[in-house]
């Protein structure tokens, strides 16, 4: 299908084939009629993505110091490669349409095939000939509501959402400051509510078109605004003030002061200037509120991402809700939006409606429509190169041959992390790769050379050209998937944790032993000479630094004193990783790395786990931790993970003592081992190195026979049940007792 993107390096707009995104069970799917372009908020992202790089470091010197913080911490390299990451992910646009329902998923229950439906959101509603959104950011068309009407509904619930919070009534005076896009819809919803509207643009053909729409009275500049306010107003001042101008500028906010009654309230709805005159503000003691867009449930992942809806009597007009108004204005012909629509053009031509919103052509626009074809492609899968033959691969088996890898997952690890990590390994060649909603996974197939992309996980694990998988989606995907992967006869690697529950790890062995016992179908007896294995992300067994200190301590003969110190940083209690259905949390999501670690270094299986938190001071979500570990050679691990640091502090700190041992691995930029009389130090001046890559070709020597697998499957295992205990002490506050190690099956 086609899609429109943004390049956040270059500021060039394209219009790019992206594989259609699959419908997801909680998502509605729906084929897009017509979506609006919006010159206010689109226009700036595309502005800031325009600019060359010190361009952009000047407009965002927050973003510049934490670059400079990162340099510091992890080193130059690694934060340039960062840097570069983000600039090379491209940027969706738009986050208005209207399209017909042509799928839903098996959670949504109150839309159907077939219905007309106006879509919001960033990320969803996008300019694409399909999207996949969240329920409770769909609303129905009512009969004789266009598609091009019903384009502009974000849009309208945003000016909506402004009424809202002006708490205007019937026959009161409001001024509306800017009469673009947004404040034309604004007076004509004020007139619908029985309002007495003067509205003001400094662009008297828009001035003169709200007249046209309603408005009682208009003026170009602010003298002739404040006349018409105390004229209509008895001398008193506009009962409120809604400012839906598009300007960094302050002087909208100071004009409100001057033109609102005593008391009045002040709303800034546009992305205005916001530093308030005191003097003004104080004296008419006026109330200044700021909206947050279209409605509540904006930023709530829990309403806009899972479809989680706040209950009707106790929060009357959501984002949805607001949509909902907004389209059954249109039907009652109370809001007319066809004298806005300036310009309109087909999905092909997007990029010239960026050029014209931009001011590039110098032409005057307000209403910028994208119109769709009627008969989209719905393929889910897109070519990109033609791979390799696989004649060698067919008649050698993997144990001679390449690694011929499918991805599932396409967001920032894979992007920043594991495909630059693997791309320069001549033992891997890239094949396909997926991602629920195609553009992150056809941005990755571009950047880093796969044969094909596609929405679909099938066509990954279905592929008999692909032997061995790479999962790098949610952690709640994770062992169903491995799952998946092995039963298709296909080598495993998963991104940490394996799973986030002991049933699912039991079903991740079951599946393993049965992979390894009977090849399934002939697809895998042909791409395979050898057994399906299975390798979890624990990198950091792999980092040059750590193997060199694993080689110290496999001298030492007595138990050993280990710590492990996490300066993880603060995340908010609503992201994903802190979700227990989808992240796990942070101990079993993040911890499992440096538990695995520590077991790696002490050299035995843990005996006892006990983990203990601070209190979570209505701040935090159980992840200012102490994990404490007692192993079988009489060793001793601890694990501290703090939410609560500063994150110029560096994240990653390791110590052992033991056999008359001392060693210090810091952000594995400096390792200190004092092993006697002799000292080693070590230091990586320009980047970390975390062992990404080096598992990586372990991985490739073992499946091509050439050494043992990189991680024994039983010690995976034992990471694993040693993270779950972790979690269970935590939620019971006792020690938990771990049974025997599992044999290797490696």
């Amino acid at each position: 299908m086609k899609q429109l993107l943004q390049n956040v390096r270059t500021g060039q707009a394209a219009v790019v084939e992206v594989p259609a995104p699959k419908v997801g069970h909680d998502r509605i799917l729906v084929q897009v009629a017509a979506s609006l372009v919006s010159a206010g908020t689109e226009r700036m992202v595309v502005d800031f993505a325009e600019k060359n790089l010190l361009q952009k470091a000047r407009s965002r010197p927050d973003l510049v110091r934490q670059t400079v913080d990162k340099a510091k911490r992890e080193g130059v390299l690694t934060t340039l490669e960062a840097v570069q990451n983000r600039l090379d992910q491209p940027m969706a646009l738009g986050y208005s349409c209207a399209g017909t329902v042509i799928g839903v998923g098996e959670e949504v229950t109150d839309f159907k095939i077939g219905d007309r439906v106006a879509c919001a959101g960033g990320g969803f509603a996008v300019h694409a000939e399909v999207v996949a959104v969240p329920r409770t950011l769909v609303a129905l068309l009512p009969e004789g509501v266009g598609f091009e009407e019903a384009a502009f509904t974000t849009v309208g619930a945003i000016a909506l959402q402004g009424i809202r919070l002006a708490e205007v009534r019937l026959g009161e005076v409001v001024a509306v400051i800017g009469v673009g896009l947004l404040g034309q819809l604004t007076v004509q919803m004020l007139k619908a509510a029985g309002c007495v509207v003067v509205g003001m643009d400094i662009q008297p053909q828009r001035a003169e078109l709200a007249r046209q729409l309603g408005a009682d009275a208009v003026a170009t500049n602010g003298e002739d605004l404040a006349a018409l306010c105390r004229q209509l107003s008895g001398g008193h001042g506009a009962d409120a003030v809604l400012i839906t101008a598009d300007t960094k500028s302050n002087e909208p906010v100071e004009l409100a002061g001057e033109i609102a009654r005593d008391k009045g309230i002040v709303v800034a709805v546009g992305a205005v200037g916001t530093e308030v005159p005191r003097k003004s503000y104080y004296e008419k003691e006026l109330d200044f509120r700021i909206s947050r867009s279209y409605g509540p449930g904006r930023y709530d992942a829990q309403y806009e991402e899972e479809g989680h809806d706040y209950p009707y009597a106790y929060v009357r007009w959501t984002e949805g809700r607001n949509m909902q108004a907004f389209v059954q204005l249109l039907h009652e012909g109370r809001v007319n939006v066809e004298p806005i629509i300036t310009h309109r053009f087909p999905i092909e031509d997007a990029p010239r409606a960026y050029e014209l919103i931009t001011g590039k052509t110098g032409e005057p626009s307000l209403g910028v429509l994208l119109l769709y074809p009627e008969k989209p492609d719905l393929r889910r899968k897109v070519m990109l190169r033609h791979g390799p033959s696989m004649a060698a691969e067919e008649t050698a088996g993997i144990g001679l041959g390449k690694i011929r890898l499918g991805v599932i997952g396409a967001g920032n690890y894979a992007t920043a992390t594991l495909l630059p990590a693997v791309k320069g390994l001549s033992a891997v060649d890239l094949v396909g790769i997926a991602s629920g909603g195609g553009l992150s996974a056809r941005n990755s197939g571009d950047r880093f050379g796969f044969s094909y992309c596609t929405t679909d996980t099938r066509e990954i694990l279905d592929d008999s050209s692909i032997n061995t998988i790479a999962i790098l989606t949610r952690h709640h995907l994770h062992a169903r998937q491995a799952i998946a992967a092995l039963e298709a006869g296909k080598h495993v690697f998963v991104e940490k944790p394996l799973c986030l529950h002991e049933d699912e790890l039991e079903a991740v062995i079951a599946a393993y032993r049965a992979a390894r016992e009977t090849p399934k179908g002939e697809a895998a007896s042909a791409s395979s000479a050898t057994a399906p294995t299975l390798t979890v992300g624990y990198n950091r067994r792999f980092a040059p630094f750590v193997v060199e200190l694993k080689r110290t301590l496999q001298k030492v003969k007595e138990p050993l004193m280990l710590h492990y110190r996490v300066n993880a940083g603060y995340l908010p209690p609503d992201h994903w990783l802190q979700d227990p259905a989808q992240g796990g949390g942070r101990l079993v999501g993040e911890g499992c790395h440096f538990i695995d670690l520590l077991i790696h270094l002490a050299g035995s299986a843990p005996t006892r786990v006990w983990t203990r938190s601070l209190p979570d001071m209505g701040r935090y979500s159980s992840d200012n931790l102490l994990v404490t570990l007692e192993f079988a050679n009489g060793s001793v691990g601890s694990l501290t993970y703090a939410a609560n640091g500063a994150k110029g502090f560096g994240k990653e700190f390791v110590e052992v003592f033991g056999g008359g041992v001392s060693a210090r691995l810091d952000d594995y930029r400096l390792l200190h081992i004092l092993d006697g009389g002799k000292e080693i130090k070590r230091q990586a001046r320009l980047r970390q190195d975390k062992g990404h890559r080096a598992e990586w070709q372990r991985l490739a020597d073992h499946l091509a026979g050439k050494g043992p697998a990189p991680i024994p499957f039983g010690e995976i295992i034992l990471s694993t049940r040693a993270t779950l205990a972790a979690q269970r002490s935590l939620r019971s506050g006792e020690p938990v007792v771990l049974g025997e190690m599992e044999e290797s099956g490696s």
